[in-house]
């Protein structure tokens, strides 16, 4: 697929040796394109996060290859994965994680500035980007004054931040009110199609991963795709 962003070839992972090894991915293939949103709805302990954390280069899989728009990373050193990870993937998580003393502004604007951005540019895309959300009129709170949506959507501005090519989220609505789940994906939907970026969103929702283009699921280790 020309425009895939994320691609996991062969993939294979287990944890712990011998008799006692937990084979959580068997010859996993999983290909997400531009502007895509796929979902991945599997039991706990079936391997969500673990197929997340090797395409977020945030583990390494014992066999097979991930391809981050067109780079194999396989053959990347500690440094290489570290800027990939830093230039070209958002992370979403289902806790926030938002630093506390700092404003939604200045959330968002931090990726950025670690990144090299100027002050003022980092600024300018955070404010565009909780804009694009709904949260714009809360940029100088901090995340305590906000309500748990309003802090979700501030982390998914942070997590676009870079303007990342692929986007990875692990529950993103996971401790959220029905009607602000639906809130909450329907931005996050909306900022990945204006972005271009590739997503795959792990999620107990059936209801939200229905929003989703493709829903895939894990059996046996192995990704396949499913109709709910």
């Amino acid at each position: 697929m020309s425009d895939a962003h994320l691609v996991l070839e062969g993939v294979k992972h287990s944890y712990g040796e011998g008799d006692k090894a937990v084979h959580v991915l068997e010859d996993a293939y999983l290909s997400v394109k531009s502007g895509e949103i796929v979902a991945i709805v599997a039991p706990s302990g079936a391997g969500k996060s673990t197929l997340l954390h090797i395409g977020g280069l945030l583990e390494r899989p014992q066999a097979g290859e991930v391809t981050i728009c067109g780079t194999p990373t396989m053959g990347l050193g500690e440094r290489g994965r570290t800027l990939m990870r830093r230039d070209t993937i958002g992370y979403v998580y289902q806790f926030h994680n938002l630093l506390p003393e700092f404003s939604a502004l200045e959330n968002v604007a931090m990726p950025q500035l670690i990144s090299g951005y100027t002050s003022n540019s980092a600024q300018n895309r955070a404010q565009t980007l909780l804009d694009m959300l709904n949260v714009g009129p809360r940029a100088l709170h901090r995340p305590a004054e906000l309500s748990g949506g309003e802090q979700q959507r501030v982390a998914i501005a942070r997590a676009a931040a870079n303007h990342p090519r692929v986007i990875l989220a692990d529950e993103p609505t996971g401790n959220l009110d029905p009607e602000t789940s639906d809130l909450v994906f329907k931005a996050l939907a909306g900022l990945i199609r204006e972005e271009g970026a590739a997503a795959l969103i792990a999620t107990h929702n059936h209801d939200l991963a229905r929003k989703a283009d493709r829903i895939v699921t894990l059996r046996r280790g192995r990704v396949e795709p499913i109709t709910l």
